[in-house]
């Protein structure tokens, strides 16, 4: 049966002699049955290319989704790659995954390809936290690793995130290669499917071996476990239907926090891939998805609550203010107060230290408070495009240049600091439960504390959000617009431009021949305003969306308490108008506000 398209029929027809899986191959044949040529096309034309955080796709049949035969394809791209670039005797491969559906399936089936083309795998018995697949990577000394995981997507999707021998995700041009591989090849090897003889296979070992060498390794930011052991702070912990539990939880153990004081949200504990008691598997979205937290903690008398993301590789923290009263904290804040901790700590115990080799990182839409502290404590600070795959790879570049980075995160509520080289909610569970406890043992919280490093510093408010465009074509008017012969818009408002930085052209005139430090990308819209007083603004065009989001941060002089937080918001208002008004024009260009 032909559906008009000689290209579509020929896609189909391949993914039928191929696909050996029964309930992916009734999907397309039942679409061909329909004449769903709409249907067909979705899932049949794109390619599947890794983005930010690894490859993200539902869970159909399709060329462009993720299933059975998808997985093989690109893992067979991943494993001729490997080979190429380590043609010696394979060092391994590294594969977790979480609880998804189909997650445990993937990871066999790639394990299965890898070990079909003589590569070696350390994989998992159980499901583990995506930080603990980067950690797996250093400690065997692998040549690559994988985790599938969709994070907190939908539960429809699934995800293939690769990280390199580093330890960190990969960037170009691995991730190219990989999937030219896979596209030169596209046919699997029948072998691919036969999982029979896979747990006798000689290549096939276990990665549980690399797990209390994590928690050994991550304790290095224990640095108050006698007051962790006695503090009378409660803390309620939630997995959201994830893998995070009995791996947060014995870290909090191994800080020495007391198992009665740690209370789990038990309908979200184990892995459920239907996520039943959230209306999206994501911490970040707050108290709409933090509910049953919050009421768990009220039931409890919590004092803090740590949510980590289905798969562990974030955090989200909210603390008791008085009964009933709860401040959810935004990823910014709880980037500056996780850079006053780790920077404190780390200075107390090192005070001699050359600060020239000290880096905190973080990404360019985050909160520049670091850049604010670094100025004035003498340590580095770097940002990086967004994404970890960025601060990884910057990480284990400036430790081989001999540089120490003890801290990076983004706004997304990742943070990464230990010894991973990717985002780890885990440790950084602990560590906010000691740095609370730390607190409160000195008599403070971790709200007032916030305000304490904006008195010190000045505050660092960040408002975000996005609208959505008619059509791409409106972005790319929009942002030509922003850029005409090079000459930027030199006011926002009232206030003066100081600096222009547009990474899609590769311009910064703020650096020297205005070339910037960050990588450009041709693909991509982003540029960035920074003001004289220091606030900034950034107007990124979305990868996968019909939005152009923008990041606005108003920062002011040292020397404003808590008090004066309802005027410096109302300065944030006013920024927020302007940049709207200046900016994004979206009367002239037919914008639709976020709802």
């Amino acid at each position: 049966m032909t559906l008009g398209c000689p290209e579509l029929d020929a896609k189909v027809a391949n993914w039928l002699q191929w696909d050996k899986n029964e309930k992916t191959r009734a999907e397309i044949e039942h679409l061909v049955a329909e004449k769903d040529v709409d249907g067909l096309t979705a899932r049949m034309n794109g390619q599947l290319l890794f983005g930010t955080a690894g490859i993200r796709a539902p869970m159909q049949a399709g060329f462009a989704r993720l299933n059975d035969l998808t997985i093989i394809q690109v893992t067979h791209g991943f494993a001729r790659y490997l080979k190429q670039e380590f043609p010696g005797e394979s060092r391994g491969v590294a594969i977790g995954f979480d609880g998804r559906h189909n997650s445990r399936r993937f990871a066999q089936l790639a394990s299965n390809v890898f070990i079909k083309n003589g590569i070696k795998v350390f994989l998992f018995s159980e499901v583990a936290p995506t930080p603990v697949v980067s950690w797996a990577v250093i400690h065997l000394k692998c040549d690559a690793g994988l985790m599938i995981t969709a994070s907190h997507n939908p539960k429809e999707d699934n995800g293939y995130k690769a990280y390199w021998s580093n330890g960190a995700q990969i960037i170009g041009p691995h991730d190219v290669e990989i999937v030219k591989f896979k596209e030169i090849e596209p046919q699997p090897r029948d072998d691919y499917w036969d999982l029979s003889e896979l747990e006798n296979n000689p290549l096939l070992h276990s990665a549980d071996v690399t797990i209390d060498p994590y928690f050994e390794a991550e304790k290095c930011n224990n640095y108050y476990h006698s007051i962790n052991e006695k503090t009378p702070l409660k803390f309620t912990y939630s997995a959201f239907h994830g893998i995070g539990y009995h791996y947060s939880t014995r870290m909090l153990r191994e800080f020495g926090f007391r198992d009665d004081h740690v209370f789990s949200v038990k309908e979200q504990q184990e892995p459920d891939p239907d996520f039943p008691t959230i209306p999206f598997p994501n911490p970040e979205e707050g108290r709409k998805v933090l509910s049953l937290s919050l009421k768990t903690a009220d039931l409890n008398s919590s004092t803090v609550v740590l949510a980590n993301d289905p798969d562990a590789d974030r955090l989200q923290m909210a603390e008791r203010q008085s009964p009933g009263e709860w401040y959810i904290f935004t990823g910014n804040e709880m980037g500056t107060l996780m850079t006053w901790w780790i920077w404190k700590n780390w200075r107390e115990r090192n005070p001699d230290a050359d600060l020239k080799n000290i880096y905190i990182l973080n990404s360019a839409v985050s909160s520049q408070v670091v850049k604010t502290i670094a100025e004035k404590e003498g340590f580095q600070n770097d940002i990086t495009l967004t994404g970890f795959k960025w601060m990884g790879n910057l990480g284990h570049d400036l430790t081989k240049k001999g540089k120490k980075v003890i801290l990076a995160w983004e706004e997304s509520i990742g943070f990464m600091p230990g010894h991973t080289l990717d985002k780890d909610g885990v440790s950084s569970a602990a560590i906010f439960a000691e740095m609370a406890a730390w607190l409160h043992e000195n008599g403070k919280t971790l709200h007032t504390k916030l305000f304490e490093i904006y008195e010190e510093y000045g505050f660092h408010l960040v408002r975000s959000t996005y609208w959505i465009v008619p059509n791409p074509q409106v972005t790319k008017d929009l942002f030509a617009s922003l850029r005409k012969d090079l000459q930027y818009p030199s006011k926002i408002g009232k206030d003066d431009v100081e600096f222009v930085r547009d990474l899609t052209i590769g311009y910064d005139n703020s650096q020297p021949g205005n070339k910037p430090l960050l990588p450009i990308s041709t693909s991509s819209e982003m540029i960035t305003f920074t003001l004289k007083n220091g606030s900034i603004a950034t107007l990124r065009a979305s990868g996968t969306e019909p939005k152009i989001k923008y990041y606005i941060e108003l920062r002011t002089a040292p020397g404003k308490k808590q008090s004066d937080l309802k005027e410096v918001k109302k300065e944030l208002e006013q920024l927020e108008k302007d940049v709207v008004e200046t900016l994004l024009r979206p009367v002239h260009f037919g914008l639709i506000a976020r709802k």
